[in-house]
């Protein structure tokens, strides 16, 4: 008999890839979703990559609510919990971020435990094993981690790691709490199963369709979601995973780099793409007066500090692939499911 492993937040970009990869390995998948509308779509965005041949169930379950969490443990052996909310969707009000991230991640491990999990595998971000300014020199480890004090970090960062050492509080001062593990990512593209489904994928989408005149100074360490699924599926099964993190980073690629990628690569289909890079100070003053989205990337503008991948290729033997062939992979698939129009 397989077994059956819980994925978080099935609506998601990075959980609906886990859902793809545990059923082509031969696990039975549950998968939350907050309302029973969700789950057709979440079955129709898994079908494009393989058949769930009836191995995939859901459970109706929220981050913000103690409901349905122990029914969504009952009969499972391992976690991956992959939800959580999304930098920019809380405005100006950082716990709008924190308390979901938080208090989900340990409504889940509490619902684990009590139900005998194995282990869960939780989904931080490599922005919580940062310094606080990307402007610092310097390749950096899992040993870092993010100072959730410092008054000029992002909430979305804040979250990530506010949520990630409430995981590790929780499981150090629990006796016989359930295994965990962390998978820290950098930049997540690559395919996408649904236009439903974009995630942070919707930066190529943007520079496709034209809507972005020109791209910031920003590197961002691409990472793909198939690798970054590799690397949680890597860490619940291999028993020296159980109480580490694990980076799970790609090389650092310009945004410019990546807009004349797609320029040079796609022919018709990257025709506007902007490769003009727009200077920071028009970056920061747009953040300040125009478009208080940009608050979130003005930290990363001209960024120098880079994670290393050490100990999660030493430990679990994982391997991302090159980040060309991330982004061409990305952008040919937002063409092909009709997301950026030809």
């Amino acid at each position: 008999m397989s077994e059956r492993v819980l994925v978080t937040g099935g609506t998601g970009y990075i959980a609906g890839w886990c859902i793809v990869e545990l059923l082509r390995r031969g696990y039975e998948v549950r998968t939350t979703v907050r309302t029973p509308q969700k789950e057709r779509a979440v079955t129709e965005a898994v079908s494009t990559a393989v058949d769930p041949a009836g191995r995939l169930g859901f459970a109706v379950a929220d981050l913000t609510s103690d409901d349905g969490w122990d029914a969504a443990m009952e009969g499972v052996d391992r976690v991956l919990h992959v939800a959580s909310p999304l930098g920019g969707a809380g405005g100006d009000d950082p716990d709008t971020l924190i308390a979901p991230a938080r208090d989900g991640a340990l409504r889940v491990l509490r619902a684990a435990t009590a139900a005998g999990v194995k282990r869960a595998v939780l989904t931080s971000a490599a922005n919580a094993a940062s310094p606080s300014s990307y402007a610092s020199e310097g390749v950096t480890g899992e040993e870092l981690w993010t100072d959730p004090e410092d008054p000029a970090l992002i909430p979305y960062r804040r979250s990530k790691t506010l949520a990630e050492l409430a995981a590790w509080d929780f499981v150090r001062e629990r006796p016989g709490a359930v295994e965990l593990a962390t998978v820290l990512p950098g930049a997540v593209f690559g395919p996408i199963l649904s236009v439903d489904t974009i995630g942070s994928v919707g930066i190529v989408g943007r520079m496709l369709s034209g809507a972005m005149p020109g791209v910031p100074r920003i590197g961002l360490e691409v990472v793909d979601v198939r690798d970054v699924v590799d690397a949680h599926l890597r860490a619940m099964t291999a028993p020296e995973a159980a109480g580490e993190r694990f980076l799970a980073t790609g090389e650092l690629m310009w945004m410019r780099d990546m807009a004349r990628l797609l320029r040079a690569e796609l022919g018709s289909d990257g025709a506007r793409v902007a490769t003009r890079q727009i200077p920071d100070v028009v970056v920061r003053l747009a953040a300040r007066f125009r478009d208080p989205s940009l608050r979130e990337i003005t930290p990363s503008l001209g960024r120098r500090n880079r994670h290393s991948t050490e100990k999660a290729q030493r430990v679990l033997g994982w391997r991302p692939r090159p980040a060309r062939e991330t982004v061409l992979d990305c952008a040919r698939s937002l063409l092909a499911h009709g997301a950026v129009s030809r």
